[in-house]
């Protein structure tokens, strides 16, 4: 299980994304304009920074919705391969058969 602050702090990325997604979008899509002229498209970037940093999409780590943990993820299923063994193993995953030799 991972920590619960590690947990907590990535869903207040995913908000803080959700939240500032279509500005970031509009400001992104001005700043990368090449039609505009140098001074606003420079003003959009200096907006662009001024928003918060976590609420870039490039900051929210995928995590397993069962653990926590950040690594070996499977965004298909969104758990980690542990608790995908784990809850295969127990039977409660429709069509995953663990296989053993």
């Amino acid at each position: 299980m991972a920590k619960k602050s590690a947990v907590e702090n990535n869903k207040r990325r995913e908000r803080l994304v959700k939240k500032f997604a279509s500005k970031r979008a509009e400001l992104k899509a001005k700043a990368l304009n090449e039609e505009l002229p140098i001074e606003e498209r420079f003003a959009a970037r200096l907006e662009l920074a001024e928003l918060p940093r976590n609420s870039s999409a490039t900051r929210v780590r995928n995590r397993c919705e069962v653990t926590g943990r950040p690594r070996a993820y499977y965004r298909k299923l969104k758990m980690s391969r542990i608790a995908l063994r784990e809850l295969g193993s127990a039977g409660l995953i429709p069509g995953l058969v663990k296989s053993s030799w």
